[in-house]
């Protein structure tokens, strides 16, 4: 018996997944669908930024009230949540480039910025940054900001990097993977903190999806393969839905044993 079950309370449950293989599979699928659906809506179906903005962010919205109602990690409410987050965050970054002018290096330097203050208020209220401690509403919410500015810094990094450089996509996509693998490196071989890898490969997980999203679906005489928006859309939807189930099913079992 624990000592919090022989004393009769009970540790609260984690309201995020374990660092796991398939979690960071399910995050770079979610990147990438984030970046093609939101092309999606805003072109193919001619909403417009503005409306697609307002729309996107009513959704994700009342997702995000359903991930706290829960209360504990539930993979479906879950990874809908970070799908959804992914393509406002992607939102907000293009509507300050495109509606408003704003330089992508200004973006960049500016969600940078913002994501250093959040960690340390963070860090300030809750003493650590830990994924493994997201156990309460505030943890949650400080999180969850977070994740928004990580997502909105990887969209202004990545395309600063693509059209500064001028690398295409496919090379934008291996040069932010190789940093991804040099992260890898210095966390199992060099003993980089954990919670300083986690955040900086989640950062740059986002510019590395988007740049295959892009590859994938944008036209040839711009660098990709022509699939469209739609097929890709759809494809990356598909393979999210199969990995949320393993992984549903897998953290059912694991939730089962004594």
């Amino acid at each position: 018996m624990s000592a919090s079950s022989a004393h009769g309370f009970r540790q609260p449950a984690s309201r995020v997944p374990e660092v796991t293989v398939d979690f960071w599979l399910i995050k770079l699928l979610a990147v990438t669908m984030g970046e093609t659906a939101a092309d999606f809506l805003n072109v193919n179906l001619g909403y417009g930024l503005t409306a697609t903005s307002i729309f996107m962010a009513c959704v994700f919205l009342c997702a995000l009230a359903i991930q706290f109602y829960q209360g504990k990690y539930v993979p479906w409410s879950y990874w809908l949540t970070v799908v959804l987050i992914s393509v406002v965050g992607t939102l907000v970054t293009d509507n300050l480039v495109d509606n408003f002018g704003v330089s992508l290096m200004t973006t960049t330097v500016g969600f940078s910025i913002a994501l250093a203050v959040t960690f340390a208020i963070w860090y300030g209220v809750e003493g650590t940054l830990s994924i493994h401690s997201i156990l309460t509403p505030r943890r949650e919410s400080f999180y969850w900001l977070a994740i928004l500015f990580t997502f909105a810094l990887g969209t202004s990094a990545g395309d600063q990097v693509a059209e500064r450089f001028e690398l295409g996509y496919l090379n934008t996509g291996l040069l932010f993977g190789g940093i991804i693998a040099l992260i890898a490196v210095a966390y199992y071989k060099f003993r980089l903190d954990a919670t300083t890898a986690f955040w900086l490969a989640y950062i740059l997980t986002r510019p590395l999806g988007a740049s295959f999203g892009d590859l994938l679906s944008q036209p040839m005489e711009y660098g990709g393969l022509g699939l469209g928006t739609v097929t890709t859309s759809l494809g990356f939807l598909i393979a999210i839905i199969a990995t949320v189930v393993y992984a549903t099913v897998r953290y059912m079992r694991t939730a089962a044993l004594p």
